[in-house]
């Protein structure tokens, strides 16, 4: 064998063996290239598509922190020392265009730390999905926040103008003239109670949770226009076969101040449905929370500058309880603001009653201050 010879053979053997392991070599893919977040301006600020989507998604909420002082507005007792409450919020709000309209799903949860205690309340606030102007899911009661809540007060429903929490199924139809009106169907939510006047234990409660196949019925109407709006809502509780309404006006005299004042009525708000001891107790109307036939609210906002928003805000209802409140919403840094409160309330009436005999006293002031950041 010359020299020629075992050079050809030798490369012979070096390209099947570098053949061989060549077919056994691991190839890495190439890299997949990275979809950076777009911004979708269809819905406002701070929405963004889901990358590989063409759903739009918004997340925000607020982190709160509040500090009350002197007695309960709700119950009238001195609580003798410092009430405090942490909260997060965290909201989800999904939207895509679809042939029948705006595809939408909303969530918004709460989490509670209050006066030290370790398992505090988890709330579901809101789960729901519209389509077009058909929502089905859990939010307030339509009779609550068709006309709009209280004013932007913290402790603003001493005297309650409705209920909140509940599964519903409803339509909204929105005119192009301002006129817009609603139908819903509602579940209801919670239970009312009477207290028995000397022990202020509980002698008898009526759950506002439907019990049949019937539901809680509400309808209302809208028509706004830039000088303010005016509204109509009206609501049948099909368990304890009552009815109630409310009647809104809101007016902007400018651009710094503007005002709202609210009606509502009930039928047979006394009815009783049984008697302990001296302790009365009635079904209580699921829309209707105040005591007595009818109810009046009514609240001012001035802007009294870029930072500073004054709210005051009163309330009477027919058993002859009234509340009132007045605070200053201090935007110390864009998304965080300082509000201090104070609230009176005097008690009367049945609910003057019940309080007593839960040891709260015939009137009640507080303080409040809340720090909340929101984003």
């Amino acid at each position: 064998m010359n020299i020629k010879s075992l050079l050809l053979g030798s490369a012979a053997a070096l390209v099947a063996v570098t053949g061989a392991r060549a077919a056994d070599a691991v190839v890495v893919a190439e890299p997949e290239p990275v979809e950076y977040v777009r911004v979708c301006d269809a819905y406002g600020k701070g929405f963004f598509y889901i990358p590989g989507t063409e759903t739009c998604l918004k997340v925000s909420g607020y982190v709160r922190y509040d500090a009350k002082a002197g007695d309960d507005p709700y119950t009238g007792v001195d609580r003798e020392t410092w009430s405090k409450g942490a909260r997060a919020d965290l909201r989800f709000d999904a939207r895509s265009e679809t042939e029948l309209g705006t595809l939408r799903s909303y969530t918004e949860l709460r989490f509670n730390f209050k006066n030290g205690a370790d398992a505090e309340t988890v709330d579901l606030n809101n789960a729901y999905i519209t389509l077009g102007g058909f929502l089905v899911g859990q939010t307030d009661s339509n009779f609550t926040s068709w006309t709009g809540y209280l004013g932007d007060i913290i402790s603003d429903d001493v005297i309650q103008e409705g209920n909140y929490n509940t599964n519903q199924i409803s339509y909204t139809f929105t005119g192009g003239n301002g006129f817009s009106a609603i139908i819903a169907l509602e579940q209801g939510s919670g239970d009312v109670s009477t207290v028995d006047l000397e022990s202020g234990e509980a002698v008898y409660t009526v759950s506002h949770v439907i019990d049949d196949y019937t539901p809680h019925i509400v309808a209302g109407a809208k028509f706004e226009q830039g000088w303010g709006s005016i509204s109509a809502v009206a609501g049948y509780d099909s368990v304890s076969e009552e009815f109630a309404g409310k009647l809104r006006a809101d007016v902007k005299f400018s651009d710094t101040i503007s005002a709202w004042v609210m009606g509502g009525y009930q039928s047979d708000w006394d009815k009783t449905v049984a008697v302990d001891d001296g302790g009365r107790a009635f079904t209580g109307n699921y829309f209707a929370p105040w005591y007595g036939d009818w109810a009046i609210w009514g609240g001012v906002a001035i802007k009294a500058s870029d930072k500073a928003t004054i709210n005051a805000q009163l309330a009477y209802e027919d058993d002859g309880t009234f509340a009132a409140a007045l605070n200053v919403g201090y935007e110390l840094v864009p998304g965080f603001k300082i509000t201090p409160e104070i609230n009176y309330t005097k008690f009367d009436g049945n609910r003057g009653d019940v309080v007593e005999a839960k040891g709260g006293g015939d009137d009640a002031l507080q303080g409040i201050i809340r720090f909340q950041r929101n984003f």
